[in-house]
């Protein structure tokens, strides 16, 4: 079955066809749980789908690699056993997902789950991979991927405000995101010989979905979790999974890509002291915890949007009331 375990996705983002129905704007709105990393979002996802049978769709594009388990914040093993989860662990370090393909299979798991009599709850904080099950991206032909290998290296020697300035070129609407997405659109518009923004634009007509959004959000305390959370993976073993993966999975693999992952590497190599690692990962996570609060605040379009403290007992409240309301209005 084509579905987001993996099974039935193509690599290098050829199309999926779908053996269940595709959702259309006539199926109940989409429950997301979205904001920066460290916010808490798990931990209130997991509370919330324990009220109701619920299949939570993992909204995280470094999550879907096998391996790559404590520097990305994964749901353990027993809290995936509590509650079903799609979307982790579904690729290898070395495959690309792209959004679109991404957005496909979570289509097909969403109507697995109502099948199954359960609610899919979409969870992340990965923000491109939201709007494109919102609003459906086309499919991006499959690219040479020597031809991509050989690009990426050449854009692994850019400065960040060189790849914007390529972006800038070669495709401005995608110029105002971030570095990752600045990579996608070079990478695009130089292998396709069509901008990534005009690929995404043929996709007008194609069913949009409605969706309800709890963005999770602590406000200031974030910064400390951050710096506290990066202890916690590396009291939980964090060094030794870079050294089990440094060993099997090539340089070049998207994988590594993983916030943090870079900088462990380095420490594990002698390149930089521990103390130094910590710093940077911690400084890289805020720096990208704080894109994340720009796109939340901004990409979410015209939808009902709740935001929530999950530190504060009157908000888990009103998440559980959001969550009731929305489970009752979909059944």
């Amino acid at each position: 079955m084509n579905s987001i375990d993996g099974s039935g996705v193509a690599e290098r983002g050829q199309p999926v066809t779908p053996d269940v129905a595709p959702t259309t704007t006539a199926d109940p709105p989409i429950a997301v749980i979205c904001g920066p990393t460290a916010a808490g979002k798990s931990a209130l996802a997991l509370a919330l789908a324990r009220e109701m049978p619920t299949t939570i769709i993992s909204a995280d594009s470094r999550q879907i690699y096998r391996g790559f388990d404590i520097g990305t914040a994964k749901p353990t093993r027993d809290e995936r056993a509590q509650v079903p989860h799609v979307g982790i662990d579904v690729a290898e370090p070395t495959e690309r997902w792209s959004a679109w393909q991404w957005a496909s299979a979570a289509r097909v798991a969403m109507a697995e789950a109502r099948a199954a009599g359960r609610v899919p709850l979409v969870v992340g904080g990965t923000g491109f991979y939201i709007r494109a099950l919102i609003a459906p991206l086309a499919p991006i032909p499959p690219l040479d991927e020597r031809a991509r290998q050989a690009l990426a290296r050449w854009l692994d020697t850019l400065a960040p405000h060189d790849l914007q300035r390529w972006c800038s070129r070669l495709d401005a609407p995608r110029a105002s995101l971030g570095p990752t997405q600045w990579r996608r659109a070079i990478e695009v518009a130089l292998l396709t010989g069509v901008p990534l923004s005009t690929w995404h634009a043929q996709a007008r007509d194609l069913p949009a979905l409605s969706v309800r959004y709890l963005v999770v959000d602590p406000g200031t305390p974030l910064a400390d979790r951050i710096a506290t959370r990066v202890h916690g993976m590396l009291d939980a073993g964090w060094a030794d999974e870079v050294d089990r993966l440094q060993s099997a999975v090539p340089e070049t693999a998207p994988a590594w890509q993983a916030t943090g992952y870079e900088v462990m590497r380095a420490w594990r190599r002698g390149q930089v002291t521990r103390d130094q690692a910590i710093h940077t990962v911690t400084v890289q996570t805020r720096q990208y915890a704080k894109r994340q609060r720009t796109w939340f605040r901004h990409q979410l379009g015209e939808a009902p949007v709740l935001r929530v403290d999950p530190q504060a007992a009157s908000d888990v409240a009103r998440a559980q009331h959001w969550w009731q309301v929305h489970c009752e209005e979909t059944r």
